[in-house]
């Protein structure tokens, strides 16, 4: 696979903790951590990893299928994790996994870093105990990075994550420059940004967008951009940057 440089890491500044990079395979992970937790990461995203990677070579459908997948109680737990998120969004289990292994790595840290942001390709899972603003990247837009989204503590800990048409290698049906989706859990706010995102054909489509994502239980917000417009919903706090 073809390394794509993420230069919006660059612009990542969070105070006080240790942020370091884990690359295996074709999960590339920026982490924020209390302590340099490098090699712990890499153990976890090989479990991670290996759980996947057998479920797919025995059930090669759950990789390919773009409609939800029945659900499996043999499954290991990502597995049912992402299956249940994807059915709520109604897309296929595949469309939840960056933020699935996110947040399954930050379970996994969890005893070791009580504060944790695990980035994996533009999806977001976090926890940490203050306020914190996420920047807005949406391409060649006028709003790139002109717009964040204030998460505040209370709703911690958070998966945000986002779905675009134009960026990336992440399969989208729609044009949008970006929605981005918030919500408890980073793997339903990953399957929930490609549903969403799969609906943008026109800017119209826009105005849409508020009355399916209320329907999908877990969301909590979301903000999309098309060219010079945006929409933002439910637990939204925009501020300018």
């Amino acid at each position: 696979m073809e390394y794509v440089e993420r230069h919006y890491r660059s612009r990542v500044k969070v105070k006080e903790l240790n942020t370091f990079h884990v690359s295996v395979k074709e999960t590339d992970l920026w982490v924020s951590a209390e302590r340099d937790l490098t090699r712990e990461t890499e153990d976890i995203v090989l479990d991670q990893r290996f759980r996947l990677e057998g479920y797919i070579e025995m059930h090669p459908e759950f990789f390919t299928t773009l409609t939800p997948y029945p659900i499996d109680p043999y499954a290991p737990l990502i597995i049912r994790d992402m299956i249940a998120c994807s059915m709520a969004a109604g897309v296929g289990p595949m469309a939840a996994v960056a933020g699935a292994v996110a947040q399954y790595v930050a379970y996994g840290l969890k005893a070791l870093s009580e504060q944790i942001i695990i980035e994996n390709g533009g999806d977001i899972y976090m926890n940490l105990f203050r306020d914190v603003t996420v920047s807005i990247y949406a391409g060649t837009s006028p709003l790139s990075d002109r717009i964040g989204i204030k998460i505040p503590e209370r709703m911690m800990p958070v998966g945000i994550c986002s779905s675009s048409g134009k960026i990336g290698h992440s399969l989208s049906m729609g044009n949008s420059d970006v929605v981005c989706v918030i919500a408890k859990s980073s793997a339903l706010a990953d399957a929930a940004a490609t549903a969403l995102g799969n609906m943008v054909k026109t800017k119209k489509d826009l105005e849409k967008l508020s009355e399916r994502a209320g329907r999908i239980e877990g969301v909590l917000g979301l903000v999309a951009i098309m060219d010079d417009e945006m929409t933002a919903w439910g637990e939204v706090e925009l501020v300018a940057l």
